[in-house]
C-alpha cells in the first residue's frame, strides 16, 4: 500500500496482560491514496520498534507498508480515537512481519500531495467556526465536526 499519512497519534503504552510488569507501546496513523479512499493504520510493538518506526515519518510523507495484517475494524472502539474512513478494514504492523518505507511525495508521486489537504469529511458533515457562533445554544451537548484553518501560530 502506498499513500501520504494524513493524521498521525502520539505513541503510548499499556500493560501488558501476557507478561505481567511489561509493556506494550502503539500509534496509529492514517494514509490516503485517493480522494475517496484512506484507512486507519496501527503499529504494536517493543519500545525500541514503535519509538522508531514513529520517528521514521511525519504528516505529509509518503509510505510504502509491506505485509500489513488487515483486519475488520470495530467501529465503535476504532473510530472513538482515530478518523473515521470509509474502510470496513484497518492495517495492522507487527515488527516481525511487516516493513514501512518513506519517501518524499514529490519523488513518489506528486498527486499523493494534493491529498494531504482534502478534508476528510463529507463537505454537507461539518459546521463551520461562524455556524457554531451563530447558532451555539441549539448545538449545546452536540458532537459536531468542524472543518477550520489554522491562520497563525505563536507564543
Amino acid at each position: 500500500v502506498i499513500g501520504v499519512v494524513i493524521g498521525k497519534t502520539d505513541v503510548r503504552s499499556f500493560p501488558d496482560r501476557k507478561n505481567i510488569g511489561t509493556e506494550r507501546y502503539t500509534f496509529n496513523f492514517t494514509i490516503r491514496d485517493s480522494p475517496a479512499c484512506f484507512i486507519n493504520v496501527q503499529a504494536w510493538g517493543r519500545e525500541e520498534y514503535i519509538r522508531s518506526l514513529s520517528e521514521s515519518f511525519r504528516v505529509g510523507d509518503c509510505v510504502t507498508i509491506e505485509n500489513p495484517l488487515i483486519q475488520s475494524k470495530e467501529a465503535e472502539k476504532e473510530e472513538k480515537f482515530n478518523p473515521i474512513t470509509p474502510s470496513g478494514y484497518k492495517l495492522l504492523l507487527s515488527e516481525n512481519h511487516s516493513v514501512v518505507k518513506t519517501s518524499s511525495c514529490s519523488n513518489t508521486d506528486t498527486r499523493l500531495l494534493s491529498l494531504l489537504h482534502l478534508p476528510v469529511r463529507d463537505p454537507q458533515d461539518y459546521y463551520s467556526l461562524g455556524d457554531i457562533v451563530a447558532n451555539g445554544q441549539s448545538l449545546h451537548g452536540r458532537v459536531l465536526n468542524v472543518l477550520a484553518a489554522v491562520m497563525s501560530v505563536s507564543e
